[in-house]
């Protein structure tokens, strides 16, 4: 079977890889209009190609769509989770770490912003990826920080104990909803406050900011529990 040929004309863009074009373009069009309202149709012709290409490449939307949503365009969960799990960090620099992996996305242009918008949707508009993605994506970083957050607070490092333990998973989730609304609410917080999300500097500053807020949460939740942070967390 012969490659369909791309589409592309004089003036058109530079000659990459078929499948890689289809890659892009369906990221932005399944992350700006969701999987039901982007046709193939339209698909192909934000690759410059032939719709035969979709086929070839991928078998059908369906099967892009698969590949834009698993096959990693930013970090991976493995990646990120090695940025904080250490038992070796203290809790600021575990912090510091679990936010990069949030934070480090929008330094990297739109692509990686419109990946992450794409998840989101995913949530909001089902096709069935969403389990997979819960479970092999969200999941283990959500656990490897109800790991950190045991070890630091002094709890039991039994993991079972700890994901057990309802207010330990309330924390764990909201301290990733710090770094997730950067995502969500990206456009929101453009229209509220212009240029807080523009650049490496400003990036950074929202580092430092998240991290300051991630320990005044745990901080209150010691505080609630009548315990006092571990020692050696550079608190």
């Amino acid at each position: 079977m012969s490659t369909p040929e791309p589409a592309n004309s004089p003036a058109g863009p530079p000659a990459e890889e078929p499948r890689n074009r289809l890659l892009m373009a369906g990221l932005r069009l399944f992350a700006q209009q969701g999987y039901s309202k982007t046709s193939t149709r339209e698909l192909a012709e934000a690759a410059h190609v032939n719709v035969a290409a979709i086929s070839y490449y991928f078998g059908d939307k369906a099967g892009l769509y698969r590949a834009v949503f698993l096959e990693p365009m930013g970090g991976s969960p493995e990646a990120d989770l090695a940025r904080y799990s250490s038992p070796q960090l203290s809790l600021t620099e575990a912090l510091a770490g679990f936010y990069a992996g949030f934070l480090e996305p929008l330094k990297q242009g739109d692509m990686v912003r419109l990946c992450m918008k794409l998840h989101f949707r995913e949530m909001l508009e089902p096709t069935g990826l969403w389990p997979y993605d819960a479970a092999h994506g969200i999941k283990p970083l959500h656990d490897g920080l109800v790991q950190v957050l045991c070890r630091h607070l002094g709890l039991p490092p039994d993991p079972a104990g700890c994901a057990a333990d309802a207010d330990l998973q309330r924390l764990a989730i909201g301290l990733a909803g710090l770094g997730v609304h950067l995502h969500v609410g990206y456009d929101m917080s453009e229209a509220l406050a212009p240029g807080l999300m523009n650049g490496a500097e400003q990036i950074e500053r929202w580092s430092e900011r998240l991290v300051m807020y991630g320990l005044a949460m745990v901080r209150a939740e010691a505080a609630r529990r009548g315990i006092s942070i571990k020692e050696g967390t550079n608190t």
